[in-house]
């Protein structure tokens, strides 16, 4: 696709001079089918930029904070292959694609090893450049990352000068909205705290109205943003990048925990997502629509899933560790063949604002294994089966027969909410079930955890009964106790010398 999409310049201005955000709520989004496709939108033609008002500090960085941004590398050529092997209609295709699902803005890491140090090689400012028109004339700003792969502490005068010489050029760009200094910054190195405090204002002076960031990788979380402000206080950034990759359940709570640690400055989440290399397509959608959830009811706006693609084999650099990671390859909202997972439905609709109903948990059991959130627990006790032919409602009932028990513990299948659990909030879940020479434990149950994954303690509904039965309706109602900040579903069978079947689950919250 080579063609550009049209957008108004003045639009592109109002987002950074005016800050338009995302609506708070909207229509539910749910939709019949999350699997569906996302078509390309409308006959686009190129833009002309007219000129407009100067942008500020303060204009960049509330178009920061309200991006609709993507982390973006072509499925062929990840990481520093993107600038080496740098392919311009590739990259609009790939653009345009992204516009398509609703981005406005496209996150790029420069890294120096390529882009040539310590003076960046004119070829590669060229590509650079061009990337930038680029993403313009699909209607998308940039964020700029610097110094990815990079360890040269001791270069601090080097560093800066590298940093000033990409930077320039777009001191007052409005088609770069911020930059950030490094790429999961370790705030517990004193030499990358020394280097960065030396770098910050060596930066500010070539770029005085960029919004300057830093992020923390997903294990540091929210300490290590809080190490970050503290050891920056005589150096401050404007705003801080979450890097959200933990457990999505209690997404709220983790998204507050970041935002105390740095208050009262401004936080993104700067990248999110889920590898469907070691978890389903269904779970990586759920993933990401529970960290939309949170983040909407957190008031944190700019939600940047990583990453558009997957990357095909030999696409990450082999002189990275990252290459040797087979997760690495699977965190797309594409695969590598330009298909759609059945995240895209969910991150255009989180962008566009939309509420994203429960409807997403395949709830009816229809859903490819594939495209189902629902995820065993203890299925070595007993098998567990999506079965055709035996549901209360639809084509397809959960199955389990024959179950045992490891302990306390006996076998499951569960799943959680979209919307984010808070201590007070009334829920309610229901399943209807049937049994065949039913014995043992068969029931469904609400299990609350806290930030810290610690189990609070369930809410059981009545036994399915002994025997033969036919569909009944089981229901849990209960109020998430003090601390809780996550709950899974979980039907239930053990001891079970019989078959149960589930289907029909329900779902959801009644508020506080």
């Amino acid at each position: 696709m080579t063609t550009a999409r049209t957008r108004n310049a003045a639009i592109l201005a109002s987002t950074l001079l005016l800050a338009v955000t995302l609506p708070a709520s909207g229509s539910s989004a749910a939709g019949p089918d999350p699997r569906a496709s996302v078509l390309p939108i409308g006959d686009p033609k190129p833009v002309t930029v007219q000129s407009e008002a100067a942008v500020t500090l303060k204009s960049r960085l509330a178009a920061v904070t309200t991006a609709r941004t993507i982390n973006y590398y072509p499925s062929n050529a990840g990481w520093s292959a993107m600038w080496t092997g740098f392919d311009a209609a590739r990259i609009e295709a790939d653009l345009a694609k992204a516009a398509a699902l609703g981005a406005d803005n496209v996150r790029i890491i420069i890294f120096p090893q390529a882009f040539g140090y310590p003076k960046p090689k004119a070829e590669y400012a060229e590509r650079l450049r061009k990337f930038i028109s680029i993403a313009d004339s699909q209607g998308l700003t940039v964020k700029l990352t610097l110094f990815d792969w990079w360890s040269g502490y001791s270069d601090a005068a080097g560093s800066a000068a590298w940093a000033q010489a990409v930077l320039a050029p777009y001191a007052d760009d409005r088609r770069v909205l911020s930059v950030e200094l490094k790429n999961e910054f370790v705030s517990t190195d004193p030499a990358a705290v020394a280097w960065v405090r030396k770098l910050i204002p060596a930066v500010r002076s070539a770029v005085p109205r960029m919004p300057l960031t830093l992020s923390v990788d997903g294990q540091s979380g929210a300490a290590g943003l809080a190490r970050i402000r503290a050891a920056l206080a005589e150096t401050p950034l404007d705003y801080y990048d979450f890097h959200f990759y933990g457990n999505s359940e209690r997404a709220l709570a983790e998204i507050r925990r970041a935002q105390a640690a740095v208050a009262p400055d401004p936080i993104v989440i700067g990248e999110t997502g889920l590898s469907t290399a070691t978890s389903s397509e269904g779970e990586q959608a759920t993933f990401l629509a529970r960290t939309f959830a949170a983040a909407a009811t957190a008031g944190v706006r700019s939600v940047a899933p990583w990453t558009l693609y997957d990357f095909s084999d030999g696409a990450i650099p082999s002189n990275s560790q990252v290459s040797k990671v087979p997760a690495q390859y699977r965190f797309g909202l594409y695969r590598a063949d330009g298909t759609a997972k059945p995240a895209t439905w969910v991150v255009r609709n989180g962008w566009a604002g939309n509420r994203i109903t429960d409807e997403l948990l395949d709830l009816g059991f229809e859903a490819s294994p594939g495209s189902s959130p629902w995820r065993p627990y203890l299925s070595e006790e007993g098998p567990i089966a999506r079965t055709r032919g035996t549901a209360r409602t639809g084509a397809y009932a959960a199955r389990f027969t024959g179950t045992g028990r490891n302990g306390s513990s006996i076998p499951s299948i569960r799943t959680s909410p979209i919307d984010p659990v808070q201590a007070g909030q009334t829920w309610h879940a229901e399943a209807w079930a049937r049994g065949a020479g039913v014995t043992g434990s068969n029931e469904i149950a609400l299990s609350w955890f806290d930030i810290n994954d610690r189990w609070l303690g369930q809410n059981s509904s009545k036994q399915v009964a002994k025997g033969d039965s036919g569909w009944t309706r089981l229901t849990v109602d209960a109020v998430a106790p003090p601390g809780a900040t996550s709950v899974q579903l979980h039907l239930k069978s053990g001891d079970n010398r019989g078959t149960v079947w589930f289907d029909d689950v329900t779902l959801s919250n009644g508020g506080s």
